[in-house]
């Protein structure tokens, strides 16, 4: 990981945008205790499709406002060079500084791709469109993404994205170390030296866990799958198990020479900052 360990190791965090105003309230707080740990940005996810485009856009420039570097995320599938034009000329005349590209999911019903169907597409758009205005984040996947072919489709497409003109890459997240350091390997046999950010996943419950983990083909090892089992709707020992493993994670990156961590919060704040905290950062 030699690529990596000339990056400073900075933290960020991701939300969703709330859907009521109970959850925008909820939001407010998250970012103020999140903003302690003096954050490199924070980024806000958007719908499949767009579907949260406005409040993903209201989302975003909120965080600005408050003096926080925001990263909105912007996926092309079902959109329009035209409508993801009208969405860059907006971040830019609002300081928007960085862009989180992605290729996304279609919504459901939607049987075209639209005028993008990758987000390598999406990237060189972005550049031609608007020069070096924005630091754009990809997605990586040390895992393989689950809708790829094989590992080696999967790494051209993701080499195809930093070609195009990628600054840094955000993991999924993961709970095997190896699968990091693997790709990450790969990546600078590949002459790729854009940081490579892990994504790290807080655990505060199994059910939603393994929900998300078998959309995303996030692997659960079977260990750790079996001791979360057998703690059952003991939501205390879960949070504590999964907070030493995580912890143990992320020592073990930042360790390895990790240019930081990218905490998916699921808009609450107490999971990551138990993780920061025990990492003493």
């Amino acid at each position: 990981m030699q690529s990596q360990k000339k990056h400073p190791q900075l933290f960020s965090f991701e939300f969703y945008p709330p859907k009521t105003d109970e959850g925008a309230s909820n939001l407010q707080l998250v970012q103020e205790k999140l903003a302690k740990t003096n954050p490199e940005f924070f980024s806000v996810t958007f719908g499949a499709g767009g579907s949260t485009r406005d409040k993903t856009f209201t989302t975003v420039i909120d965080i600005q406002s408050k003096g926080i570097p925001a990263a909105p995320h912007l996926s092309c599938v079902a959109s329009t060079k035209e409508n993801i034009r009208a969405i860059l000329n907006s971040y830019q005349e609002n300081g928007i500084g960085r862009i989180v590209a992605l290729r996304g999911d279609l919504p459901s019903g939607m049987m075209s791709a639209g005028e993008f169907r990758y987000a390598n597409e999406l990237v060189e758009f972005i550049r031609q469109e608007t020069g070096d205005d924005f630091k754009i984040h990809v997605a990586a996947y040390p895992e393989v993404h689950p809708q790829a072919p094989s590992a080696a489709v999967d790494f051209k497409n993701f080499k195809r994205k930093v070609d195009a003109g990628a600054n840094a890459a955000i993991t999924q997240y993961f709970y095997n170390a190896e699968a990091y350091f693997y790709f990450v390997d790969n990546c600078e046999k590949h002459g790729i030296t854009i940081p490579i950010v892990p994504g790290i996943m807080p655990i505060t419950q199994y059910s939603q866990l393994f929900r998300f983990s078998e959309m995303c083909g996030a692997d659960i090892p079977r260990w750790m799958r079996k001791r979360l089992e057998d703690f059952g709707d003991d939501r205390e020992s879960i949070q504590a198990f999964g907070l030493d493993l995580v912890t143990s994670l992320c020592q073990r990156l930042l360790d390895a020479g990790a240019p930081g961590l990218h905490f998916y919060t699921m808009n609450q704040a107490a999971p990551s900052l138990a993780i920061l905290e025990n990492l003493k950062r």
